[in-house]
C-alpha cells in the first residue's frame, strides 16, 4: 500500500511528478494531491500541461497562465494529523497555500531568451519567424519547456512542494527525452554549418557563406524556400550564444528529477492498455534512475454484494424471466411443466386464468416485479464481470512489478468540477482502497 499522506507530509518531498497515458486522470490526481498537501499545511504549486484546462475549472480559477495563481478556499485539515492544539500553538495554525499554473510553452521559451540574451539580441530572436514557429510547435518543445519551468520554480525555492502534471501524449515520459532531442537538434550538422559563418565573422565568414552555403542553398532553398532558409540563418546566428545554456539547464533539471526529494507517481486505470503503459513507465523510470514511489490506480469499481457471483445472478435472472417456470407454494413445478398438459391444445389452467384477468391484476404486478428484479440481477452480473476483469488486469501488473506500491481510487459517478470533488479524491487517495459502492 502507498501511504499518500506520509509522502505529502514529508518535508523532504519537494517535487511530485504524475505521469501516465492520456485519459487516466493525471490532471485530477495532480490537483487533488496539491490540494491535500496545501490543506495539510504546505505551500504548494501545481504545474499542469493539460490543454483541456480542466484544472482551472476544478480549482475555481477562470484561466490559468504561465504565472502561479493562488487558489481560494483552502482549509486547514492537517491540524489533527500534526497533533497541534490551541493551547500548544496559541491558536488555530494557518493553512498552507495552493497555487496553480498552466504551462505557456511559447512564453516560457521567450522568458529563456530574454534571460540569457542582451535586449537587442533578444528582440532579434523574438521577432524571427523561424523562432516563432520553433517556439510554438517544434517537436519536444512543450516537454522541454515543462522541464525549464519546473527548474525555474524549484530554483526560486518559494514552494514546499511542486506537483507536475505531465503532457497528455502517447508517451508521458517524453519530457525525459526532450533535452536529448533538443540537444541533438542544436548540435546537429545543419546547425553547426549554419553557425559557422557567424563564428568566423568578417570576410572569412562571408567567403564561407558565399562558397559553402551556395552549394546547399540551392537544394535547401527549393525544399524550404529562400526566405525560410534566411530566417533560419538569422535565428541560428542570434541564438548561438544561448545554445549552451539550454543544454546546461536541461541537464540540471534532469538531475533534479533523479535527486532525493523528487517522487514519481504513475497514474493508470484498471484497463489492459492503461496498465500496459504503466508497466512501460515503471520500467523506463527504473532505467533512468528516477525515484518511483508508486502507482495510483484510478476508476476502480467495487460492489457491496460481492458474495453474489455473476454466475448465480445470471442464473437467478433466467429463472425469473423463463415463462415455463412458475414457483408454487408447495415447491412443485406449475402446470406448464405438467406432463398432463404437455402437447395439449388446451392452455394450462394458470395461463387461462391469467388471460381472464384484467390488466393491473396482482399477477401482472408480480410479473413486473420479477422483470425488474431480473434486470437488476443482470446489471449486478455485468458489474461482477467488470470487477473480475479489472482484478485479473491488476494481478498481471502486480505479478510483473511486485515492488511497486499501489493506491486505488474508486470510480465516481461524475466528473470532478470543484474543490469539494478534489478534496473527496484526496480523501480516497489517502484511504488507499476503493469503497464498495
Amino acid at each position: 500500500m502507498l501511504d499518500i499522506d506520509l509522502l505529502l507530509d514529508d518535508p523532504k518531498t519537494r517535487i511530485v511528478v504524475c505521469c501516465g497515458s492520456g485519459g487516466v486522470g493525471k490532471t485530477t490526481t495532480a490537483a487533488a494531491l496539491g490540494l491535500r498537501a496545501a490543506e495539510r499545511g504546505r505551500k504548494v504549486v501545481v504545474l499542469t500541461i493539460d490543454p483541456a484546462r480542466r484544472l482551472a475549472q476544478s480549482m475555481g480559477i477562470d484561466s490559468l497562465d504561465n504565472v502561479p495563481r493562488k487558489v481560494k478556499g483552502i482549509e486547514d485539515q492537517g491540524k489533527a494529523s500534526r497533533g497541534d492544539t490551541a493551547e500548544e500553538d496559541g491558536g488555530r495554525p494557518a493553512a498552507g497555500e495552493l497555487h496553480a499554473m498552466m504551462l505557456d510553452m511559447k512564453r516560457t521559451f521567450d522568458e529563456v531568451v530574454e534571460a540569457h540574451a542582451d535586449p537587442q539580441r533578444a528582440a532579434t530572436i523574438l521577432a524571427n519567424p523561424f523562432y516563432q514557429s520553433l517556439s510554438a510547435g517544434f517537436a519536444g518543445t512543450q516537454e522541454y519547456m515543462a522541464m525549464e519551468k519546473l527548474g525555474q520554480l524549484r530554483a526560486r525555492d518559494e514552494w514546499d512542494l511542486i506537483v507536475v502534471d505531465t503532457p497528455p501524449s502517447r508517451s508521458a515520459l517524453d519530457f525525459l527525452d526532450a533535452p536529448k532531442r533538443l540537444g541533438s537538434f542544436l548540435d546537429g550538422r545543419l546547425i553547426r554549418l549554419l553557425t559557422a559563418p557567424a563564428k568566423l565573422g568578417g570576410r572569412a565568414g562571408m567567403a564561407f557563406l558565399n562558397v559553402g552555403m551556395s552549394m546547399m542553398t540551392g537544394t535547401l532553398g527549393k525544399l524550404l524556400g529562400g526566405q525560410l532558409l534566411k530566417d533560419v540563418q538569422t535565428f541560428v546566428a542570434a541564438m548561438d550564444t544561448t545554445f549552451g545554456g539550454f543544454r546546461t539547464r536541461a541537464d540540471a533539471t534532469y538531475k533534479l528529477l533523479q535527486a532525493p526529494g523528487t517522487a514519481f507517481l504513475v497514474v493508470a486505470a484498471p484497463e489492459r492498455d492503461a496498465l500496459r503503459e504503466a508497466a512501460y513507465f515503471v520500467e523506463r523510470l527504473a532505467a533512468e534512475d528516477m525515484p518511483l514511489v508508486g502507482l495510483v490506480l484510478n476508476r476502480v469499481h467495487g460492489s457491496g454484494a460481492g458474495r453474489l457471483s455473476a454466475e448465480r445472478a445470471l442464473a437467478a435472472a433466467e429463472n425469473l424471466e423463463d415463462p415455463r417456470i412458475v414457483d408454487q407454494g408447495d415447491g412443485k413445478a406449475g402446470l406448464r411443466n405438467s406432463p398432463d398438459t404437455y402437447g395439449s391444445s388446451q392452455p394450462p389452467a394458470s395461463e387461462a386464468a391469467g388471460t381472464a384477468t384484467e390488466e393491473g391484476s396482482p399477477a401482472d404486478a408480480e410479473r413486473s416485479v420479477d422483470q425488474l428484479t431480473a434486470g437488476l440481477l443482470r446489471l449486478h452480473a455485468e458489474r461482477m464481470q467488470l470487477l473480475s476483469r479489472e482484478q485479473r488486469t491488476r494481478d498481471r501488473f502486480t505479478a510483473r512489478h511486485p515492488e511497486v506500491a499501489v493506491v486505488e481510487v474508486p470510480a465516481l459517478p461524475g466528473d470532478v468540477h470543484d474543490l469539494a470533488g478534489l478534496r473527496d479524491i484526496g480523501d480516497r487517495l489517502a484511504a488507499g482502497r476503493p469503497e464498495h459502492t
